[in-house]
């Protein structure tokens, strides 16, 4: 495994990034496609074994079991020490008042949480999941500084907002010396390439590092477009997120594909992966090709003409992913 830096930090990470959305319980709001613990078990082990070192999860998945199910996968099979563990903050975790947000007083009670369940004592990297539009981004930036410099995360990163917003909180983080946002956990994917405009060109010019959610646009870039699966029928979310005008991309794909002889997900994970912007795109893996089709991605080298085959049939998209 070649190891890179995540943005401009010292930290040295696997350019897969292992997502953990899709381990949960199925008593604690699992998603119907979650795989429980004993199921999740095989696929850390293969991971750490293949050297992905890079692992993304969140307080909100399935309700705080994805967070521990990681927790005592990695504290079995890795060395603390030797893995990059991140998770994210800012969705409900509990009825009535501040049980959401990204106030005070909610990151201060999360990231306690967080650590509990993950069984550790810090976290890598602490993620904002969204922008919380309630809460001053001053009180947020100044609450996620304390939570670095109480040692319980070393870095802190954000997910899914304009490119304003973003600037706007690493302007106030530097104007008052505080942590700034060292990563950006984007909707980026062959299908969905908004992020190209504004999101993407920030984070070249600051140095930020780039970790896509849903690289595979939620498995439409791995199958034929009609071909419906569990989570497509059940993805309430995932069904806003494409428009028709995408098929003729996810044919482009499976065309490059079956002339390279490798499956349709190589080929979006290359696409991805060979923009220099982006530093580790964030793979979840319920079915053992999905490993091997990451790690296989790595390997994977498009010609310009394939990439322009691939990315002449985009049509603009309205911004999605935000909430």
């Amino acid at each position: 495994m070649d190891y890179v830096k995540l943005g401009s930090t010292g930290l040295d990470v696997s350019p897969i990034c292992f997502g953990c959305m899709s381990f949960g319980a199925a008593d604690r709001g699992g998603h119907a496609w979650s795989l429980d613990e004993e199921q999740s078990r095989p696929f850390f082990r293969g991971a750490v074994e293949a050297g992905i070192n890079f692992f993304d999860t969140a307080n909100m998945y399935s309700a705080g079991s994805s967070e521990e199910i990681t927790g005592r996968a990695l504290a079995e099979y890795a060395k603390r020490d030797e893995i990059v563990l991140a998770t994210k903050v800012y969705f409900p975790m509990h009825d009535g008042p501040n049980g959401q947000g990204l106030s005070r007083k909610s990151i201060m009670a999360e990231i306690d949480n967080s650590l509990r369940r993950l069984g550790t004592d810090y976290v890598d990297l602490y993620q904002i999941h969204r922008w919380d539009y309630r809460t001053p981004i001053e009180e947020t930036m100044s609450a996620l500084h304390d939570v670095v410099k109480s040692g319980k995360a070393r870095h802190i990163g954000a997910s899914s907002m304009w490119a304003w917003q973003f600037a706007k909180a690493q302007q106030i983080a530097e104007r008052n010396g505080w942590t700034k946002f060292a990563t950006m956990q984007n909707h980026y994917n062959l299908l969905y390439r908004e992020e190209e405009r504004e999101m993407l060109p920030l984070c070249a010019d600051q140095g930020i590092g780039v970790i896509p959610w849903s690289p595979l646009a939620r498995g439409r870039l791995t199958r034929p477009w009609d071909e419906v699966t569990n989570r497509a029928e059940k993805d309430e979310f995932g069904k806003v997120l494409y428009q028709e005008s995408d098929r003729v991309i996810v044919e482009r794909v499976a065309e490059i594909a079956g002339a390279r002889g490798v499956p349709q997900a190589q080929v979006a994970l290359a696409w991805l992966l060979r923009n220099p912007t982006v530093t580790a795109p964030i793979v979840g893996m319920t079915k053992p090709h999905h490993l091997d089709d990451a790690l296989a991605a790595l390997s994977l080298k498009l010609t310009d003409d394939e990439v322009s085959r691939l990315e002449e049939p985009y049509r603009p998209h309205e911004v999605v992913g935000f909430v």
